[in-house]
């Protein structure tokens, strides 16, 4: 492997004052992209018998086409997959200072059996690094990690922390056991003793748990939220934040505004049950408070738009929202439309860049 630090440092942009990040940029993978990477076992392993898992774009019900932007698509293959297209469309019509890559592919691979899944992680890192990141010093990596096989994760996060272009660990919101299992307790200290947060993306092992698959993709798309307030409080009731101080969590495309109502309800229910929960040395809100941070699409937009102030206010959060456009999809963001004016010039600054560029120390670590 080349020096990535050294080579990511001098292709990194100048210094200065980072204005505006994309915190949920999705590449896809072409024809053939996976399977030049894979080791000659599992690429005829590949070839026989797929996957286990449907990726994103094949579940049901979905909008035809994948739920992506019409004019998303390039001369070859799928939308997401061309460089060239994601940065005309995205960081230069934008002029956005650094999107962070969060392949949806990394987080469903890591369902698969636990050996298979760790040649198709490792293999979707590698095509991050060296189709995206080498050619774009923009762009930022997310690690994806075999989340069924927490000994394996750990080798995976360790192998890549070492580039500075890789800003986060990625896994899918919804997993074969509630977050805050102690099952994925070894990912989490690996992540935080390197610097790392972990960010939750909605999909996974079971996308709609509960009640079974819904019959309308309205439906789906408005139940991430559900899947997302159910694995925060998994993490901070399981005691997760208690045990990992330095661990910091990022939830991606589940909305935002439910974290305050969640909060109140938790801390209602813990005065009265803190015998059951006595790990926890303070109250859930401040665990969430001090270790979650959330991306805005797609943010919860009210008819009146003070009404989303009012929501950001409750929350106490506005230092852990993050902008995201979750390019090449259909509800695609443009950060020249989605955040009110009425959130004001500074709370507006706040969530374009500046709390993005303190979690993934933009652009100091590029620079080390």
């Amino acid at each position: 492997m080349t020096d990535v630090t050294t080579q990511a440092a001098a292709a990194a942009p100048a210094a200065k004052a980072v204005s505006l990040v994309d915190t949920d940029v999705h590449p896809v993978l072409p024809a053939g992209a996976l399977q030049r990477r894979l080791s000659e076992r599992w690429r005829r392993y590949h070839e026989r018998f797929g996957f286990r898992f449907p990726r994103v774009a094949n579940f049901h019900p979905r909008v035809r086409g994948g739920g992506v932007r019409i004019d998303a698509w390039p001369e070859h293959g799928p939308p997401g997959s061309d460089l060239g297209l994601l940065r005309c469309q995205l960081l230069d019509e934008h002029d956005i200072d650094f999107a962070v890559l969060t392949p949806l592919d990394g987080p469903g691979f890591g369902a698969e059996r636990t050996d298979y899944a760790a040649a198709l992680t490792r293999a979707v890192n590698e095509w991050i690094r060296e189709d995206w990141l080498d050619h774009e010093p923009r762009l930022l990596g997310s690690i994806g990690v075999p989340v069924e096989d927490p000994a394996a994760a750990v080798k995976e996060i360790e192998r890549w922390a070492g580039d500075p272009r890789f800003v986060q660990v990625l896994m899918p919101v919804s997993t074969r056991e509630p977050l805050g299992s102690t099952r994925y307790w070894p990912l989490y200290e690996a992540a935080a003793g390197l610097g790392l947060p972990v960010a939750f993306h909605n999909g996974g092992y079971d996308a709609h748990p509960g009640t079974g698959w819904p019959s309308y993709y309205l439906e789906e798309h408005t139940n991430y939220a559900n899947v997302m307030q159910t694995q925060v409080q998994s993490l901070v009731v399981g005691g997760v934040f208690e045990a990992f101080e330095d661990l910091q969590a990022v939830f991606i495309e589940g909305g935002v505004t439910w974290a305050a109502p969640m909060m109140w309800a938790l801390d209602a229910g813990w005065s009265q049950l803190r015998d059951e929960v006595a790990h926890l040395g303070r109250p859930p809100s401040a665990y969430v408070r001090e270790h979650c941070w959330f991306t805005t699409q797609p943010i919860e937009e009210p008819d009146d738009p003070q009404d989303l102030v009012t929501a950001l206010e409750l929350m106490g959060m506005e230092d852990r929202v993050m902008f995201a456009t979750d390019y090449p999809h259909w509800d695609f963001d443009s950060p020249e439309q989605a955040l009110p004016r009425a959130l004001g010039a500074e709370l507006r600054a706040r969530i374009r860049g500046r709390n993005a560029a303190r979690l993934y120390d933009l652009p100091g670590r590029l620079e080390r």
